[in-house]
């Protein structure tokens, strides 16, 4: 008869060992804890008992493992001394469990049987179950791993340095195992299982290897996954998905050069040199990408196409993607056209990114054949791209297709925005065609008032220059200070523009101190404005003024050459002695004038 006392367990701990019942028995445990087993002997009424500190660790999909390296069992067997046994016993396929015994003789009680029938002192297999003959039990474990806190004495470093022997033997079960744990992040398990294999000098699959490279990286394990990589590189089943999951991981954690040191490295050995597919060249490039290092991403793209490498759709849209947003359109193109050359289609977001790119480097037909080839392919350009078009459309003063593509922007959907309408008043103004620009904004103004801003406003105002409609200017003017809108020096200098253009130097001086009053500093060009319209105007004393204020060579050579054209010359003669000597040079059309009109030197 067995009885077994548990010692400091929590309710539902239990170890039952039934009478005759020899090797099948039944226990549960949901933490490590000590029992004691007591032992009567069937002959007699003497008792001893024994210690029993349990641990259960769960290890799911490793297998059956019976044993560890350090595992030492003594041939004899006596209960007067303190032994320590550490077995792996089989409970189930996929798990394991380690129990350790120690042996405790308490005073008062019988230490050994002897001279009784069927016990003799060394007879341990009559005590010590089978370990390696456990039935399969669905027990609920934990798993040790888990537990941050010391079991046995053990730190959780040291148990993932434990190393098991493995029952199975067939490599390809073993790594389906580590493949199945590494997936559901089992990181400590499958770790354990990869080192048990490599002990056994059993080898996993590149898939597996993968797979808990993939898992070691998610829990930022960067050291123990350059280990497995170097063990793959040794063993030779090293793939270019484990060169790009590595050089990602080092990028993220150290740093990019990290990962170019060990990417130039790999493509300098002729043994790794094979492994670098294009999906190699992919990570660099969306490495070098993230850091907006666009020297770097076009080297790698050189080195692909020199190593006989063919690029996939993901190189081209991550260097097109790269060298747009890095102002590098003319590369973004020669990128887009090596695309096209090797048959591979362009994303919306290449297509979109190439559109972009031609609008900023006015290639504007380019960008209407791209718009047209995405309508083509049931893509739907974006509003963005549709106003990068429309714009690089009226720079070209292409009027006629900018509200074209206008059009294509209403059938996709798109509700036109601020950019938008700014690009069409703007194409309307480059076209020459002020009137219509104006009836524009009144419509804008009517329908979409809300959306008005100052760079609306500001493009109305141009238009308002280029007509001389100074008073609507005026208008637009108050209309923006009302409406609570920042109204910035240029806005100020449109108007005084529309002013000099209608030969109102008056409007312009008042418009010039409403500017001063709402703390506006004017600029150069504010200034230069002022001065034209003053000397149109005859207003000399204003002029006067204006360059004691402001004593600058270009506003001395803007009011030097308006005196020459209103033939006031020595008026014109004065300022330029003035401007020598306070030491500001004059531009080349200053002193033409000014030899034109200087007294010649009487000859004799």
């Amino acid at each position: 008869m067995i009885m077994v006392e548990v010692l400091n367990a929590p309710p539902g701990c239990s170890i039952s060992m039934p009478r005759n019942s020899g090797p099948n028995y039944m226990y549960c445990c949901s933490k490590m804890h000590d029992f004691r087993i007591h032992f009567q002997c069937a002959s007699c009424s003497s008792y001893f008992n024994w210690g029993l500190e349990m641990k259960m660790n769960s290890a799911k999909n490793h297998g059956t493992w019976v044993g560890t390296r350090k595992e030492r069992i003594p041939d004899t067997f006596s209960v007067h001394k303190s032994i320590e046994i550490k077995n792996s016993c089989v409970i189930k396929p996929n798990k394991v469990a380690s129990l350790e015994f120690k042996s405790v003789c308490e005073e008062g009680e019988t230490k050994i049987l002897e001279g009784k029938e069927g016990f003799s002192e060394n007879c341990p297999q009559q005590i010590l179950p089978p370990w390696g003959s456990l039935p399969d039990q669905d027990l609920e474990v934990e798993n040790p791993l888990d537990n941050p806190s010391r079991i046995s004495g053990k730190t959780i470093d040291e148990i993932e340095d434990e190393i098991y022997y493995l029952e199975e033997k067939d490599e390809e079960i073993l790594s389906k195992r580590i493949l199945k744990l590494s997936r559901s992040n089992k990181v400590r398990s499958a770790l354990s299982l990869y080192k048990s294999m490599q002990f056994s000098g059993l080898l996993p699959n590149s898939h597996a290897c993968n797979s808990l490279l993939s898992c070691l990286l998610r829990n930022r394990r960067l050291d123990d996954a350059l280990k497995v990589f170097e063990f793959m590189k040794s063993s030779e089943i090293i793939t270019g998905h484990s060169y790009s999951l590595i050089l990602k991981a080092v990028a993220n954690i150290r740093s990019g050069d990290a990962a170019l040191s060990m990417f130039e490295e790999a493509e300098g050995d002729e043994k790794t040199k094979k492994y670098m597919d294009a999906i190699v060249y992919n990570t660099m490039i969306a490495i070098f990408g993230k850091e907006d290092n666009w020297v770097q991403a076009e080297r790698t793209w050189r080195r692909l196409r020199e190593n006989g490498r063919v690029g996939t759709e993901v190189t081209y849209r991550l260097l097109v993607c790269v060298f747009v947003r890095c102002g590098q359109n003319e590369l973004a193109l020669d990128a887009y056209h090596e695309m096209d050359q090797n048959g591979l289609t362009p994303n919306d977001d290449v297509m979109e990114a190439i559109i972009g790119a031609c609008a900023r480097e006015g290639k504007w037909d380019m960008a209407l054949n791209v718009l047209e080839s995405m309508l083509n392919s049931d893509l739907k350009p974006s509003l963005t791209a549709c106003n990068a078009l429309i714009n690089s459309l009226g720079k070209a003063a292409k009027v006629d297709l900018a509200f074209k593509v206008y059009g294509v922007v209403k059938s996709l959907g798109h509700t036109p925005d601020s950019y938008t309408w700014n690009a069409l008043l703007g194409a309307l103004n480059r076209a020459k065609k002020h009137t219509d620009a104006l009836r524009l904004f009144e419509s804008i103004r009517k329908d979409n008032g809300s959306i008005l801003n100052v760079h609306l406003y500001n493009t109305c105002l141009l238009s308002c220059q280029r007509l001389g409609l100074w008073d609507r200017a005026m208008q637009l003017l108050w209309q923006m200070e009302n409406s609570g809108i920042n109204v910035s020096v240029t806005s100020y200098n449109l108007v005084i523009g529309a002013c000099e253009v209608a030969r109102k130097p008056k409007v312009a001086l008042q418009v010039y101190d409403h500017m001063v009053q709402q703390k506006q500093s004017p600029d150069i060009f504010t200034l230069s404005s002022l001065i034209r319209s003053c000397i149109w105007g005859s207003l000399w004393n204003q002029v006067e003024d204006i360059l004691n204020y402001a004593p600058d060579g270009s506003l001395y050579n803007v009011a030097i050459q308006g005196m020459c054209l209103r033939s006031k010359t020595d008026l014109a003669r004065k300022l330029y002695m003035k401007m020598r000597e306070i030491g500001l040079k004059p531009d080349g059309k200053t002193r033409a004038l000014m030899l034109q009109n200087l007294p010649k030197p009487i000859r004799p």
